[in-house]
């Protein structure tokens, strides 16, 4: 009985969704000397530069990077003018 319920509870588990992992894309990239490898994981070229600086690297832009859409502006709905009153 109790193997029932460890297998009912382990396949519940494994049917349960789980959160997808994706990939964040920043917009620079340090390139290490002697191909030792990047990293694309820097928001400004001055905190790329910071973790370059020293390994004989340099920082580039990353080519992969596409910037978030400009969020939408919330604004009161404007009036259409009606016809003109007569006095």
């Amino acid at each position: 009985m109790r193997l029932l319920r460890f297998m009912l509870g382990v396949l519940a588990f494994a049917a349960a969704p789980g959160a997808l992992a994706e990939a964040v894309e920043y917009p620079w990239c340090a390139n290490f000397a002697d191909g030792a490898g990047s990293n694309c994981g820097f928001t400004s070229y001055e905190q790329c530069m910071a973790t370059a600086r020293g390994t004989g690297g340099y920082c580039a832009e990353n080519t992969m990077y596409t910037a978030p859409a400009a969020a939408a502006r919330s604004r009161p709905p404007s009036r259409k003018p009606g016809p003109a009153k007569k006095n």
